[in-house]
């Protein structure tokens, strides 16, 4: 079986029923448990643990992030937002045109403008842009069939960002935990744990 690296992660997370795993990685990718197979456009499927392992990866992520900031400017900026207060932005932080999930569009446009002078603001609207992405995931989930999600698991280096979690918590209107701890190698071990158990 062809095993991701992100699918590994969500083992690592142990989830349990209602939750949803977010790996903010260069891309962000979502998923979850369903009890039926899910199909479309953009939409990863896989038989895990007696239960279907879906989800989907934006083309977005903190990859783009990096095209205006350094680790260490995302950083320091992340601690000047207040993540109580909307920017006031819309923007949509593509790295390029085109868009695989949660909308299959190869000419979905980047919307990276207006910048404001303040890079913090501009910060919160890159991260509010991705949050809005991911709350249009797991809508998109939710409509072909999947159980509504009720809380969030983050991995994956933007876990490590409070400020973002607090944006996504307010824009997806359910928790969301940060475990930036949460490993590939964790979740494979587990699978191979399982695996010794099984008569």
């Amino acid at each position: 079986m062809l095993f991701r690296s992100a699918s590994a992660a969500v083992l690592a997370a142990d989830l349990q029923p209602g939750d949803g795993v977010a790996v903010l990685g260069t891309t962000l990718a979502l998923k979850q448990f369903s009890p039926r197979p899910l199909q479309g456009a953009g939409i990863s499927c896989q038989r895990l643990a007696g239960q279907w392992l879906v989800g989907g990866a934006s083309n977005a992520g903190a990859g783009v992030l990096r095209r205006f900031f350094s680790d260490e400017q995302l950083s320091e900026l992340s601690r000047q937002i207040d993540p109580r207060c909307p920017s006031g932005l819309a923007l949509r932080p593509l790295p390029r045109p085109g868009e695989r999930f949660p909308v299959d569009d190869p000419q979905l446009q980047p919307i990276l403008e207006p910048r404001p002078v303040s890079d913090a603001l501009y910060l919160q609207g890159l991260l509010e842009g991705l949050a809005e992405i991911e709350r249009a995931g797991w809508q998109r989930l939710q409509d072909l069939g999947a159980p509504p999600v009720q809380r969030v698991i983050s991995l994956g280096g933007g876990a490590r960002n409070p400020q973002w979690r607090a944006i996504r918590q307010r824009v997806l209107g359910r928790p969301v935990i940060n475990r930036p701890r949460c490993s590939a190698a964790q979740g494979m071990a587990r699978l191979a744990l399982s695996a010794l158990d099984a008569p």
